[in-house]
């Protein structure tokens, strides 16, 4: 009797950790599609001059997006100088791609401190734009509800939890690929893909 109860409980178990897996999988296919399909919110900030930028000044163009804060001590700083790398890059291989760095820490990072922290990794303002002007819970908001990625800033400490991810959108604001931002970035492939966008508008 006591070996037939367990192995019903066995079964119940397999069939419950079958259902909890399908759910994942099921999500995981709902999250693609939606970065397949649905384009980012439109927005209006404040660039790194001090100066309001839309979403849509970027209407019709490639773009490639990030999420920083310039008193981060671990994975922004190498982050920026990849994507100063992949601006560069992208300019010598004559790829039309726009750059934005949302700061998740917006309170701290006004427009004078992002330009500051900019230019000491020599980025071109002409298309890369460093944003700030919102709230924490906005852009803890709109970095959930359009880039899928947590943004949280503990009530003690200065550190920012946020991704890592640079995206890679189309002319339409859809998010088209995702890559690692901190190691081993595949710039090379950013860009290929960037023009190949280029070339389905």
């Amino acid at each position: 009797m006591k070996r037939k109860s367990f192995l019903w409980l066995v079964c119940a178990l397999f069939l419950l950790t079958a259902c909890g897996e399908k759910k994942e999988e099921s999500k995981a296919e709902t999250k693609e599609e939606q970065q397949l399909s649905d384009p980012i919110a439109d927005f209006t900030y404040e660039n790194q001059s001090g100066e309001p930028f839309s979403s849509k000044s970027l209407d019709g163009k490639v773009w490639i997006a990030n999420f920083i804060f310039t008193s981060c001590t671990t994975v922004c700083p190498p982050m920026t100088s990849h994507m100063a790398k992949l601006q560069e890059k992208a300019k010598e291989e004559g790829a039309d791609v726009e750059f934005v760095s949302f700061t998740v820490d917006p309170s701290v990072d006004s427009s004078e401190k992002l330009k500051e922290f900019s230019e000491g990794f020599e980025a071109n303002s002409d298309n890369w734009q460093f944003l700030t002007g919102y709230s924490q819970e906005e852009i803890e908001t709109f970095a959930r509800e359009n880039f899928y990625m947590n943004v949280q800033k503990p009530s003690s400490g200065d550190q920012v939890i946020h991704g890592t991810t640079f995206f890679l959108l189309n002319q339409k604001g859809q998010i088209v690929k995702d890559y690692d931002g901190v190691s081993n970035v595949p710039y090379a492939d950013i860009i290929h893909e960037a023009k190949e966008l280029e070339k389905s508008s």
